[in-house]
């Protein structure tokens, strides 16, 4: 078994500037670790202003990197002398599998050459354990824990169907478990983070992932129906990010396992919309209708799609076991991610006139 970092150890976090890799590179930060933030440009400060705000930049336990990661090569220097790394980059397409395949080698060459690195958390998602191109497939496999995998053997998973993103997260898990297994001088552990809510700590990160976008969007009056009614499956990202640090730093864990890290609660949209002037009704938010733009087949079948996701039994025991996590509830997630966007986006809501 590979040595784990330990307290003190140098992390470098790809993704740095992102929504959950911003909460990583504090909380590493918080645990005493040294940081290398690896973004694409460190001189962008509106990308970039709030990890230069932490206190570790100041004292240079935190510095800032550039790296591509389209480019080979372009993390050798930043892995050298590192004891873990925490890859959260995220790519702005999953439609070339062939992309994701060569970014993937890029880092793992990184990894292996640095002479240093011992365990390595990749950040997949619950789209690479739950999705289906046929919901049937929900009905006939209804348990979702770290066991199950989406139906591979469908011929319309494709990047063409929407199937990209699932794709190219289950493929990053095997490269990267494939790889450590191969080398034996470091393990790669897998996160599976639910739909990310909480608060973002830098304005661009309001329209970096989906679930906080929607929410500034519910707050301007803007609400949007999900996908075939699939209902929100949240984990709050400062939980998401203790839950990789976990994984960073347990000897527990062996190559090639996954974790999933969600709260278990789920959401409706429209519920959703309300839960704002539920939870803060000093704002006097006026919800906006949900918009459902999808099909005629798909809207014909809202019932039946909406009861085999509430059929869905999500499990969440093995992280907690391994880690002792205990999930925030989706109030406090979502109470603070609005806050957030009302006060480092500014985004502006639809309130009652006065």
């Amino acid at each position: 078994m590979s040595p784990v970092p330990r307290r003190g150890a140098v992390i470098a976090v790809t993704g740095a500037a992102g929504f959950i890799g911003g909460w990583v590179v504090r909380q590493l930060l918080d645990r005493g670790h040294r940081v290398r933030a690896c973004v694409r440009d460190p001189a962008d400060l509106a990308r970039t202003g709030f990890l230069r705000a932490m206190p570790g930049f100041a004292s240079g336990r935190l510095t800032l990197h550039a790296a591509d990661l389209d480019q080979p090569g372009c993390y050798d220097s930043i892995f050298r002398g590192c004891h873990g790394v925490a890859h959260l980059s995220h790519l702005a397409t999953y439609d070339d599998q062939d992309r994701i395949r060569r970014t993937c080698e890029h880092i793992i060459a990184s990894i292996e050459a640095s002479g240093s690195v011992t365990r390595v958390v990749v950040t997949s998602s619950i789209a690479a354990v739950i999705s289906e191109m046929d919901l049937q497939e929900l009905v006939r496999r209804p348990v979702c824990n770290e066991d199950r995998w989406p139906d591979e053997t469908n011929p319309k998973r494709s990047p063409e169907r929407g199937q990209g993103y699932s794709m190219g997260k289950v493929l990053a898990e095997r490269l990267f478990a494939a790889a450590a297994a191969r080398h034996g001088g470091w393990t790669s552990v897998a996160c599976c983070p639910g739909d990310n809510v909480g608060p973002i700590l830098s304005a661009h990160q309001q329209d970096m992932g989906p679930w906080q976008k929607l929410i500034a969007g519910m707050l301007r009056g803007d609400c949007v129906q999900t996908p075939v009614y699939r209902p929100w499956m949240p984990v709050d990202v400062r939980d998401d990010a203790a839950c990789h640090i976990g994984l960073l730093e347990s000897a527990a864990v062996k190559n090639g396992e996954r974790y999933i890290a969600w709260s278990t609660e789920t959401r409706r949209v429209e519920d959703i919309n309300t839960d704002i002037g539920r939870l803060l009704p000093e704002l006097g938010h006026v919800p906006g209708p949900v918009v459902d733009a999808q099909g005629e087949r798909i809207r014909a079948r809202e019932a039946e799609m909406r009861a085999i996701w509430d059929g869905c039994d999500l499990r969440n025991e093995r992280i907690r076991a391994l880690l002792g996590v205990e999930f925030r509830p989706w109030d406090v997630s979502l109470r603070d991610c609005v806050e957030s966007l009302l006060a480092v986006a500014g985004v502006q809501p639809q309130r009652r006139a006065r």
